[in-house]
């Protein structure tokens, strides 16, 4: 079996080759990206772009702005991202520590090195580790690789791994055989999530159309 380095580079290759480049993640400031982080979190991106509309259209994508609104206030703005009082709660703690620890300077926050940064963030109740490496390298610009549900997948179907590895052996798979690399990171995590929506489906999966067919293993 060849190596995983070189499995890898095969992976990226066939689906960058396939679908181009992604253009993750989409928003004009780092602020709306963090935001759109959380927002994100068990919803379809459809409703992510919907929450971040209405965010704009009352003025308040703003940190010192959105800093200021009561709890309530913000749920009902993000109600399409769906789990919205949850989701207020979770980005007033997250703007409770930007305020607190970076006073209130985003681009401060992600100025600070990578590992001071995401032990900052993994603090805020209710951002996990994927969330917070998902601020790191779409919003700060850090070369750290997001690792979600679609990535597990994929590299479960093609025996990448086993379902006893969890996010951090994961993570150390891609970080330990790719180049350290922020754009080759973020397509490359934007690509997994193209390819497992359109064909490596959780159930029913397109394995006969899939550009990965001929790197399967077990699976497909």
């Amino acid at each position: 079996m060849a190596s995983s380095r070189v499995r890898l580079g095969e992976m990226y290759q066939v689906l960058y080759d396939f679908f181009g480049p992604q253009h993750w993640w989409p928003g004009e400031s780092k602020f709306e990206i963090i935001v759109g982080a959380v927002l994100a979190q068990n919803t379809s991106w459809n409703n992510v772009e919907r929450a971040i509309v209405t965010l704009k259209e009352v003025g308040v994508l703003d940190l010192s702005k959105m800093s200021e609104l009561p709890s309530g206030l913000l749920a009902e703005y993000i109600r399409p991202a769906g789990y919205y009082n949850l989701k207020a709660g979770r980005l007033t703690n997250l703007l409770t520590m930007i305020n607190e620890t970076f006073d209130g300077d985003v681009e401060a926050m992600c100025s600070e090195s990578t590992s001071s940064l995401r032990e900052h963030l993994l603090t805020v109740k209710g951002i996990g580790p994927e969330t917070a490496d998902s601020i790191l390298l779409y919003g700060a610009g850090k070369p750290v690789f997001v690792v979600d549900a679609y990535t597990r997948r994929i590299l479960l179907r093609h025996d990448f791994i086993d379902e006893e590895q969890g996010y951090y052996e994961i993570q150390e798979l891609f970080t330990d055989n790719l180049a350290e690399d922020v754009y080759l990171f973020n397509e490359y995590h934007a690509l997994l999530v193209r390819v497992a929506k359109t064909f490596c489906k959780k159930s029913k999966p397109l394995c006969d159309q899939c550009p990965l067919e001929n790197l399967a293993l077990s699976f497909c």
